[in-house]
Parts: C-alpha cells; structure tokens; sequence
C-alpha cells in the first residue's frame, strides 16, 4: 500500500496557523492558505462548510494545542522559577528563528475586530484562559493561594504576549529578555519560602 498523502484539511489548518503567527488575521485570507498549504480550492467549502471564519478558528484551536503543550513541558522543572524561565526561552527561540516575523497567532486573532465571527475572540480568550490556569496550577502545586495563582498566570501571559509585539517591533530580543528577568525576580521572591525556589538567585 502506498503511503497516505497528507490530508489537505491538516494542511490548511497548519498553513492557517503560520499565516496568522505572520501576517495577522486580516490577511490570513482563503486564497492566501491555498497557496500556503497546496491544497485544492474545491476542498475549502467541503472541510470548512463555514468558510474562512471555521479554519481560522481551527488554526486558533491548533495553535493554542501547541502554546499550552510547550507550557506543559516548560512546567515539568521542579523549579517552578526555572519553569517560567524555560517559557520565555521559548518565546524568545521562536523570535529568533523567524527573524522576528513570526507572533503569537491567538493575539493575531484577538486585536482584531472580526464583527462577521465574533466567535474568533472568544476563542482566542479561550486560549489565553488554558494557557493561565496551566501556569496557575504549577503556583498552586508550590504553595500559593488559587487567587494570587491565578493572578501571576495572567500577568505572565499578558508580559509575554506584550513582549513578543514589542520585539517584532524593535527588531531585538531585549523586550522579552528585560521582562523574563523582572518576573524571574518577582517569582524569587513571590515563592522564596515555598518548596522549590531554594535553587533559584536573583538575575543581576
């Protein structure tokens, strides 16, 4: 039996996905992911019956897959400080790598108006709320308050996300690296007496 070829559905979402994380939601047109991903254009309407606003909603849903399961493997240090560390690592290798072109593809969604699919947004907030509780429960797990848990996985999303923009704007990765140093601190000290942070200096 010969290999199965891709299927242009996955192809799509996939070449969805880039295109946001470059380009925003506004120019991720269909024509734009045809030409991406190779597929055929009689397969759009027969994998996304609900037109361009499903498959960005999909690539939204693909790309927040992936963000929440690099968090994953960014909390399996037993440093919960080292952990947040490991986040911004991240962030800061996907900037470089792309030379800067590349952002996050659920901002990309979620600063836009998109009146014709409101449903964009709310999945988008969707994302960002995983992505907060998967950081809340690692500050949970080392002793702090649900509240205060909660709190920090916001502001740590809100820092990192504004950071990204701010280096795609700069050209430079001094934005992430100034607030992964400050938060590293905050956490140092936030968790100074909790189980974990032993290991952990302040940045000079």
């Amino acid at each position: 039996m010969s290999p199965r070829k891709s299927d242009s559905r996955d192809r799509m979402i996939l070449s969805a996905a880039a295109l946001l994380r470059e380009y925003g939601a506004s120019a991720t047109s269909i024509d734009r992911v045809l030409a991406h991903s190779g597929a055929p254009r009689g397969s759009v309407y027969h994998h996304f019956p609900g037109g361009r606003a499903q498959l960005i909603d999909e690539a939204v849903a693909l790309a927040g897959d992936f963000i929440a399961g690099l968090i994953d493997a960014a909390m399996q240090a037993a440093d919960p400080v080292e952990a947040v560390d490991a986040f911004f690592a991240l962030w800061r290798d996907r900037l470089v790598e792309s030379d800067f072109r590349a952002g996050c593809p659920i901002v990309a969604v979620a600063v836009e108006t998109n009146d014709d699919a409101p449903q964009l947004a709310l999945s988008a907030a969707a994302v960002f709320a995983r992505w907060q509780e998967a950081l809340a429960a690692l500050f949970v797990q080392h002793g702090l308050t649900e509240d205060r848990s909660r709190r920090l996985g916001a502001f740590i999303i809100a820092a990192v996300e504004g950071a990204v923009v701010m280096c795609r704007a700069e050209q430079s990765t001094a934005p992430i690296e100034a607030a992964a140093a400050e938060i590293h601190d905050l956490l140092l000290y936030t968790l100074r007496d909790r189980p974990g942070a032993a290991a952990s200096e302040p940045r000079p």
